[in-house]
């Protein structure tokens, strides 16, 4: 088992770039490796914001997680404080304020749903319980491994001290995603497009939703759906390039899309701290206060806005009948991961 868990600390924004602050992450997994850098150069808080990574993993890594901590004392990042590289928990999560989970038990071949669920309630307990005993009390947590969003509804049931709205999980590499695909479309740069949605579960019913999304053209911003003006592959062919793009890189390249989930759990933190441009929103899987007709009680991707460290669910979006529909399927999914995890616990 390629192991692990990541967690990432303590920062102030009233002493923004003038203390040490904590981070921590998984070393041996791809998503943590890649990550691990751009923590270091700034790219998750910022270039003036001091940090110290706090890494874990098991102990049959412990040697490998000592060679990550050389390389990043040898990358000499300015930003770089100090490095803790652990394989006891209690250390590794320490007054910590932003947690990313990247680790977790993968689905193998000839294994069931449940057995994957039941592996990570284990793992999502145990790592609940050392952050909740001894994270700062105002911890951020971002759960990157899958099943995310089940994976963060474990933590937030067995860390309760942890305030709800600071537990979520990341859907922000689907709505980056998203973004691309519509700025290749168009031919447009990237950072012109705004406003997609990802609904629901980081699973293949997740539901990639244009219909609020605009893009700065050269007759002005419009929306996506105009500028493209082909209802027929925003309907089909983007959502299913989008719910399976994860699926296709690791056909192309024989591994998992480490290097963007990195980057989208950067954007995912840096957004929910420093806030979300004005007139913007973003994607988190966050938990459902019911809005838009969603259950309470899951972990759900929403557009969000980001301010002072808080994150806000846009209200007020027309929802079409095939938005409903495909924002309902992905809900009744995740209600039965629920479900099933819930059983994995009473198993327990």
């Amino acid at each position: 088992m390629n192991s692990t868990e990541a967690f990432i600390s303590s920062f102030d924004l009233g002493k923004h770039g003038t203390g040490v602050y904590y981070f921590a992450s998984e070393n041996l997994g791809q998503i943590g490796y890649a990550l691990l850098p751009m923590i270091a150069r700034g790219v998750m808080l910022g270039p003036d914001q001091p940090v110290i990574i706090h890494m874990l993993d098991i102990e049959p890594a412990a040697e490998a997680l000592n060679g990550v901590k050389m390389e990043l004392i040898d990358a000499a990042f300015p930003l770089l404080k100090d490095v803790v590289a652990t394989t006891d928990v209690v250390e590794a999560c320490q007054g910590v304020n932003i947690a990313v989970m990247v680790g977790g038990f993968p689905r193998k071949e000839g294994m069931e749903r449940k057995d994957v669920l039941s592996n990570n309630v284990s793992i999502y307990k145990a790592q609940a319980s050392a952050l909740e005993q001894h994270a700062a009390p105002d911890c951020k947590v971002l759960v990157v491994a899958n099943p995310a969003n089940t994976n963060a509804l474990i933590l937030k049931e067995f860390a309760p001290s942890i305030p709800e709205k600071n537990i979520t999980c990341l859907t922000r590499l689907d709505h980056n995603r998203a973004l691309g695909q519509i700025s290749e479309k168009l031919n447009v740069h990237v950072s012109d497009v705004r406003n997609v949605i990802i609904w629901g579960n980081h699973s293949s019913t997740q539901y990639p939703d244009i219909n609020h999304a605009s893009v700065k053209t050269t007759n002005g911003e419009e929306s996506v759906r105009d500028a493209i003006a082909n209802d027929n592959w925003l309907n089909t062919e983007f959502i299913t390039t989008v719910q399976q793009r994860g699926a296709t890189i690791i056909k192309a390249r024989k591994l998992s899309s480490a290097l963007s989930a990195a980057s989208a759990a950067c954007d995912h933190i840096r957004d929910w701290v420093l806030g979300t441009p004005k007139g913007t929103w973003v994607s988190m899987g966050v938990y459902s206060d019911g809005s838009y007709g969603i259950q309470p009680g899951i972990i759900y991707s929403f557009p969000v806005t980001c301010e002072k460290g808080q994150w806000s669910i846009v209200n007020g979006l027309k929802i079409d009948e095939l938005s409903r529909e495909k924002m309902d399927a992905t809900a009744k999914e995740l209600m039965e991961e629920k479900t099933l995890a819930y059983s994995c616990l009473i198993d327990d």
